[in-house]
């Protein structure tokens, strides 16, 4: 297969005959297609995701969809995310290296990516649905949200190099446009795509919808998530797009890949850990989750941590970009000055971090695309009850 072909979308039949002549697939696993072995594992909203076993190792193909996959053909998608999501792990790699899947091959006008398969790494929230306290997540996801998010930004940047690169990644418009509307405005309205846990769920669906207050915030959180082009995010930092072991922590699928608030991944990642915590309920058996939810609430607060922790270091060794220049602070002396905007850009994102965790969680229950922590409870009177708690947390 050659970038020259018309895109055309892979299969289980398929693959092999496609990529067989493809070196940097061959390379990993071997030339002998006879010998390959592939499986379709794609179980998120939007792409094919295929691993593929030959004689010498295995690989993942990544490949989009002109459409959302969980949805169907009537939801049209351009396949240029295929091309964001390659640039995002590149510049990850670049910044936080060890942090993202190795990249083997990318086929912009076939929209795939080749790309190493993390094994035995498992999805992090079906380890925290199975009750695993896994002892690195914490530091792991702190320092590559501090790396990246400084290293992106006009804190450390050439001025040149981040507003080309901002030029870039502003074409990402489809999927930004599904987060400003599926994550800060549908869900407080009765719009066509939204499901919540129902009856059960209906009050305080009403109450929510009704608090003028809150779709307020709501809608000041869009608008910096659509103005404040700070640094390049990942744009869908959940436990779902992170991949795990005991000892090794892996950041994948940064297609929603925008520069905006560095708020934004800090809180969708901290929301999805609250998401977990009040889920523990439901997934309790013989044995109670006391455990668990104590682990959980200190994965929140050691994240945090460990993001405040790197980011210092990151602003008082690696601040060589147009803002906040050493040439105003410390080079006159005034190290406490720099200090003082440190504390100051630490606080902004923390009390916006609050803001965008609170409409992830809310949209997570009341949208379109919910979170395997509570539909994996079959006992709807106990999902609502997890579910109802999470929606007055956030």
């Amino acid at each position: 297969m050659t970038g020259k072909l018309p895109f055309e979308a892979l299969s289980v039949e398929t693959l092999a005959a496609r990529l067989g002549a493809n070196e940097a697939l061959c390379s990993h696993i071997g030339k002998d297609t006879a010998r390959w072995k592939v499986r379709e594992v794609g179980d998120g909203n939007l792409n094919l995701v295929f691993i593929v076993e030959g004689a010498t190792g295995a690989a993942v193909v990544k490949q989009a969809l002109p459409y959302v996959r969980l949805v169907g053909d009537s939801w049209r998608l351009p396949l240029k995310r295929s091309f964001f999501e390659y640039h995002a792990l590149t510049r990850q790699e670049a910044r936080a290296p060890g942090s993202v899947p190795a990249i083997y091959h990318f086929d912009e006008v076939q929209a795939l990516i080749i790309m190493e398969y993390l094994s035995p790494h498992i999805i992090l929230r079906r380890a925290l649905i199975e009750g695993r306290q896994l002892p690195n997540i914490a530091r792991d996801i702190g320092l590559f949200m501090a790396r990246t998010l400084f290293r992106g930004s006009d804190l450390s940047m050439v001025t040149k190099d981040r507003k080309a690169d901002l030029a870039l990644f502003a074409d990402n418009v489809e999927l930004c446009d599904i987060t400003e509307n599926l994550v800060f405005s549908d869900p407080y309205f009765d719009a066509k795509m939204n499901r919540h846990t129902s009856p059960q769920l209906d009050g305080i669906v009403a109450e929510l919808r009704a608090d003028r207050d809150l779709k307020v915030e709501a809608q000041r959180l869009k608008h910096l998530f659509a103005a404040n082009a700070e640094t390049l995010l990942h744009g869908d930092l959940h436990s779902g797009s992170i991949m795990v072991t005991d000892s090794e922590t892996r950041m994948i699928d940064p297609e929603f890949a925008f520069y905006g608030p560095m708020a934004f991944d800090v809180g969708m990642l901290l929301a999805n850990f609250w998401m977990a915590f009040f889920s523990q309920r439901g997934h309790e058996q013989k044995e109670k989750r006391d455990a668990m939810r104590g682990y959980l609430l200190d994965v929140t607060v050691e994240t945090w941590s460990v993001f405040r922790t790197e980011f210092s270091h990151l602003w008082r060794t690696e601040r060589t970009g147009m803002l906040y220049q050493k040439s105003l602070f410390e080079d006159q002396g005034d190290r406490l000055g720099a200090e003082q905007a440190l504390d100051h850009m630490l606080h902004s994102i923390w009390t916006d971090m609050l803001g965008f965790a609170g409409v992830e969680v809310h949209r997570r229950i009341l949208g379109l695309a919910h979170n395997a922590d509570f539909e994996t409870i079959a006992d709807e009177d106990l999902r609502a009850t997890c579910e109802a708690k999470a929606l007055k947390f956030g």
